[in-house]
């Protein structure tokens, strides 16, 4: 059992993407099955174009965000939930003044990350 609060985990700068931070709330060695993690895209932020090796499960606490999943551009919001397949190229942009989060889930297997851009 793990009992945590979001203020005592570091937030920390993902180097492929712009304004854009993540935070493991639930580490692969924790969770059996899967890690929980939450990212933030703060206004005018991005993550480029790219694929994972895993599948990602997905719930937007936050903002609103323009999300390409293989080649189609949807708008995502606060409450929105998002499964993007495993090698599926997705892109994250966000598009309000407030910061884009979610919460993502992992399988706990070997991600592979592919960037297109």
């Amino acid at each position: 059992m793990s009992v945590k609060h979001l203020q005592d985990l570091p937030l920390e700068p993902v180097s492929a993407g712009e304004k854009t931070s993540k935070q493991v709330l639930i580490s692969h060695e924790e969770g059996p099955h899967f890690a929980m993690r939450r990212f933030v895209i703060e206004a005018g932020g991005f993550m480029p174009l790219h694929s994972n090796s895993v599948e990602h499960e997905q719930f937007c606490i936050g903002g609103k965000a323009e999300v390409v999943i293989g080649g189609e551009q949807v708008i995502v919001k606060k409450n929105d939930v998002v499964f993007i397949p495993a090698n599926i190229p997705h892109s994250y942009r966000t598009i309000s003044s407030e910061p884009f989060e979610f919460l993502c889930l992992v399988p706990n297997q070997e991600d592979i990350i592919d960037i297109k851009e």
